[in-house]
């Protein structure tokens, strides 16, 4: 049954901080992005929360929780791909729209139901889903970080609303959604609903805090740009 989790199943409470987690491919990769982007403050901070995401006991405990791979997405699409846009910036304006649109697309895909259970019991869907959610993020972020005096701050806002609108969506539903979930939430004193509860809860409020910090970063950038003309 726990053949194709990545991380193995899911963990016990008292287990959970021995729970860390050693695949050489994960190793190798951030160790990689770790030298391509470790050399800026906004790389190195990259890199140390994709060790967080994959390395750290966080990862065990996305396999039992909902709520917990609700956080380890948003450090994925909110926090490491705009650090890693940051420290390695676009030379030139790159519209946004399409961006926006595909990394949208594929965050709402990947939260539904049979495509959510399929990466979680196959270790290929996995990788596929944490991939396109990365990477789509990372080219939505390195557009919008792009546009020229500070006009990124409003697909920052509709990327949060998307994402907002997704976990208000998942906050109201009415029944449990992800079979992936129907049971390891129980060990935790979560039903799988108040699981789930949780997670879209996490993803419609508490997930804006990273994109509040980037709006503010553009603002900032625009009003620099406004004292300097």
């Amino acid at each position: 049954m726990w053949e194709g989790v990545y991380c193995g199943p899911a963990p016990l409470p008292e287990e959970v901080l021995w729970r860390w987690n050693f695949d050489p491919l994960a190793v190798a990769v951030i160790a990689a992005l770790a030298v391509w982007y470790g050399r800026s403050r906004a790389g190195a901070l990259a890199v140390a929360v994709l060790a967080v995401a994959f390395l750290s006991p966080l990862c065990a405990l996305s396999s039992a929780l909902f709520a917990a791979r609700v956080v380890h997405h948003i450090l994925l699409v909110a926090v490491a791909a705009p650090l890693l846009a940051l420290a390695r910036p676009a030379r030139r304006r790159t519209g946004a729209g399409l961006p926006f649109i595909l990394a949208t697309a594929l965050l709402w895909l990947w939260h539904l139901p049979t495509a959510y259970d399929a990466a979680l019991s196959d270790m290929a869907v996995y990788w596929i889903m944490q991939a396109s959610l990365f990477g789509s993020a990372w080219l939505f972020w390195r557009a919008a970080f792009s546009q020229p005096e500070g006009s990124g701050l409003g697909w920052v806002f509709l990327a949060y609303v998307a994402m907002g609108l997704l976990g208000a969506l998942l906050t109201l539903a009415p029944q449990a959604l992800y079979a992936a979930h129907a049971s390891a939430p129980l060990l935790w004193g979560f039903t799988p609903l108040s699981d789930q509860q949780l997670g879209g809860l996490i993803m419609w409020m508490p997930a804006g805090i990273p994109f509040a910090l980037w709006g503010t970063m553009l603002a900032r950038r625009a009003w620099r740009s406004t004292e300097a003309a």
